[in-house]
């Protein structure tokens, strides 16, 4: 049940910095039904363990092909599933690919078996069956009853140790497996190397290198248990390795203290008391087994598994507390969940004395910053990053100073893509690193040498067999021929270009200034003004004349039509409406692709869009138009923003378990909701402006990290109040619907005295 809170938000700031029980409010389970790209495990704010459990074990391919079912379990729990089939300790949240799924524990009693078995016969294996009902998930504590082995679960995590305690019932045959192949999108092959060494009779350590979206990924472990097990042993899965060498002439399969191979399932047998419970600490390390056990024994000392769970709650509590809101019950919900999903990734990739793997695959150590990995950046450039730019600056630095650390590193040299684990996976498009550095140096967060950025920004911008860039420089876009998502790189690119610009202006070099600014115009050659809309074009300079512009498949696009894209200018609406004919006409179009219906078939062969995310033609469960509903402050119209930002919080976030209209993509659905339901938006990271809409708190309390209070409060607030009659800024009227940055970071109170009539 929940308790109404009494908030300080209009009293003194001393007392509105009071920290309260914000966990209680969020619901990590919230995500995608469809997708299943939420996990309710337990970690810390930006920790490297996530600690989940997994409830199926579907392989990425099916018969020599992509099997499309494997992408409903991105994150590895699927809620509609009845069984788990262990928990472990690596998850992307809310992404539309997937990796990870690194070590998986499971708690088993009576016969041993090491194979899952299958979901509809969950006694076939060592998987179980659960019920919600049962179930318990909370920011930094998971818990649930494992009906078949009568076990409760229970985890919560340090940094990088993720912590189970599993309440057994009386048994001479209790069980704990640790299954080395399991992984998310897994299929044969994926896991290059497994090793083991049983330390003694608590202690084991080891490594799993695997090949999948990081084609080089190594990660390290160390795992004690907090009573010594009585007999031990592994089965060695792999059918085609056909030399084994002279370790034969030991029986690897029992009590055998050094495993190794690529299909390994290990257990540790045990006697239990009636309820009692056995507890496992298990570190991960990018660069060794000793310093998996250093990251152990630094972060997670003795057994006291409800002392780890109150300081994971504590350091939530610490992160939710920099934002205090007033607003209705649900509204609360949904923004301490969005503010916890903000704050999952990216996730450290450093041990406790600072060393990493580099992009290199040679260990480094982070010098003066820590070193962050799991950059899903052509989704969190648009808002995630710029949300850390207000309430996390130091670790947005941090982010900054890794993806340096990465371009340093790399032999390409180019800056980050879509990053993890020391690997560069190239998923999706444009160079959006770029983006983030802007934004940091524009906004006076980055504060290494923005002289190197920025020649990093130009380095990765002059790339020119990436991805059709060479095409780009010399044409002003990319040929439909070359690529099938020509379009959305040539905008994506434009964009970055920008960017570079705005580096090369603060830093006062004009020639690089002049040579980005032409390129960020490179938009309109794409754009069709027979048609009014963005459109592949030809080599020869002819648009493509087959065309859909309702398709989301093979139109020049990447996820997306060209209905959301071609609104896709943000670093210059003004220019963009006008060569769209100007704002009464895009006014008109805006309320189109609102209103409109885009059937099913249009979007059938693109996994990240459905129906769920769709309002009218707009796609909100996808990123490129998440700057569009803002759009109408540019074409006189800003009353249509403040109705549309609250229709789409009320219909694209709600708190249940399908509660999102689309994948999290590490955070960036979330920010989306966070900066709309703040007020403000930024449409073009790399400016310091933000955009006004229609905030749905009725009082937040922003404290910033340099010791200031940013109050936004909404008067006459309601749900039929969704209209702005008035904007004050310190008391004074704001002109024109935008803030700076430097609004929010001097402290201040933003109000908006909000109205049922249109304004």
């Amino acid at each position: 049940m929940k308790k109404v809170l009494l908030y300080c938000l209009l009293l003194s700031p001393v007392m509105a910095s009071a920290q309260q029980n914000l966990v209680k409010y969020v619901r990590p389970i919230i995500g995608t039904q469809k997708m299943g790209h939420t996990y309710p495990g337990a970690t810390v704010p930006f920790g490297a363990v996530q600690l989940s459990p997994d409830t199926d074990t579907l392989s990425y391919e099916l018969n020599g092909k992509y099997n499309g079912e494997v992408y409903k379990y991105c994150a590895g729990y699927k809620y509609e599933d009845k069984t788990i089939v262990g928990f472990s300790h690596t998850h992307f949240s809310g992404t539309g690919h997937s990796d990870l799924g690194d070590f998986l524990i499971m708690p088993t009693q009576g016969k041993l078996q090491l194979n899952p078995g299958i979901a509809d016969e969950p006694k076939s294996g060592f998987r179980s069956a659960f019920s919600h009902a049962n179930e318990t998930a909370e920011a930094g504590y998971y818990k649930v009853k494992l009906d078949d082995d009568h076990i409760t679960a229970e985890m919560t995590a340090t940094n990088r140790v993720g912590i189970h305690q599993y309440t057994f019932p009386k048994s001479d045959d209790s069980h704990i497996i640790l299954d080395l192949m399991s992984g998310i999108y897994n299929y044969d092959d994926k896991t290059v190397w497994t090793y083991v060494r049983v330390v003694n009779d608590t202690l084991i350590t080891g490594y799993r290198q695997t090949n999948g979206w990081a084609r080089t990924r190594t990660v390290y472990f160390a795992m004690t248990f907090s009573k010594p097990f009585k007999a031990y042993g592994q089965k060695n899965f792999d059918k085609t390795q056909a030399y084994k060498g002279f370790w034969r002439k030991f029986d690897q399969t029992k009590n055998f203290p050094e495993i190794a191979g690529k299909c390994i399932r290990m257990y540790f047998d045990f006697a239990t008391q009636e309820q009692e419970k056995v507890q496992i600490k298990f570190a991960l390390s990018p660069v060794s087994q000793e310093n998996a056990l250093m990251n152990m024994r630094t972060e997670a000392q003795g057994w006291d598994f409800n002392k780890f769970k109150t300081q994971a709650q504590a350091d939530w509590n610490k992160e939710l507390n920099k934002i205090k809101i007033d607003a209705a019950e649900d509204d609360k919900v949904n923004f301490y969940t969005a503010l916890y999903h903000t704050f999952i990734n990216p996730t450290n990739y450093s041990d406790v004395n600072g060393e990493y793997k580099g992009l290199d695959q040679g260990v480094h150590k982070a010098d003066g910053f820590t070193n962050y990995t799991t950059f899903s950046l052509w989704d969190t450039y648009r808002a995630l990053h710029p949300f850390f730019n207000i309430m996390q600056p130091s670790r947005n630095n941090d982010m900054v100073k890794s993806m340096m650390a990465h371009y340093d590193q790399s032999a390409l040299k180019m800056l980050p893509i879509w990053s993890h684990y020391a690997n560069d996976n190239w998923c999706m498009s444009g160079y959006h690193s770029v983006s983030v550095l802007a934004d940091a140096i524009i906004k006076g967060v980055y504060n290494g040498d923005a002289q190197k950025a920025l020649d990093a920004c130009i380095m990765t911008a002059n790339h020119r067999n990436y991805e059709g860039i060479g095409d780009y420089i010399d044409r002003g876009y990319i040929p439909a021929e070359r690529s099938g998502t020509s379009v959305s790189n040539t905008l994506e690119y434009a964009y970055d270009d920008w960017c570079i610009a705005q580096i090369a202006k603060k830093l006062g070099r004009d020639g690089v200034y002049a040579q980005f600014t032409k390129r960020a115009g490179n938009w309109k050659n794409v754009f069709d003004k027979s048609i009014g809309f963005m459109r592949p074009k030809l080599a020869d300079g002819s648009f493509k004349k087959e065309f859909d512009a309702l398709s989301t498949h093979g139109q020049g696009f990447i996820e997306g039509n060209t209905w959301n894209y071609s609104f896709f200018v943000p670093q210059d609406p003004s220019e963009m409406i006008a060569e769209m004919g100007g704002a009464k006409r895009v006014a008109s179009r805006l309320d189109s692709l609102f209103s409109m219906h885009l059937p099913d078939e249009f979007f059938a062969d693109t996994e990240d869009i459905t129906r769920e995310g769709i309002i009218g033609g707009y796609v909100h469960g996808n990123e490129p138009a998440h700057h569009v509903a803002y759009l109408y402050n540019w074409v006189g119209q800003p009353w249509k923003t403040q109705e549309k930002i609250r229709m789409i919080l009320k219909m694209q976030y709600k708190s249940t378990p399908d509660g999102l209209g689309g994948n999290d993509d590490c955070g960036q659905m979330s920010a989306w909701y966070l900066f709309s339901s703040l007020g403000f938006y930024p449409v073009a990271p790399g400016s310091d402006e933000y955009a006004l809409g229609s905030p749905a708190v009725k009082n937040a309390v922003l404290s910033l990290e340099n010791g200031k209070t940013f109050t936004v409060e909404a008067l006459n607030q309601s749900d039929k109040n969704v209209y702005v009659s008035k904007v004050l800024l310190n008391g004074k009227p704001l002109n024109g619907f935008k803030i700076k940055h430097a609004d929010i970071t001097n402290g201040g109170k933003l109000t908006f005295v909000m109205t049922g009539k249109i304004k």
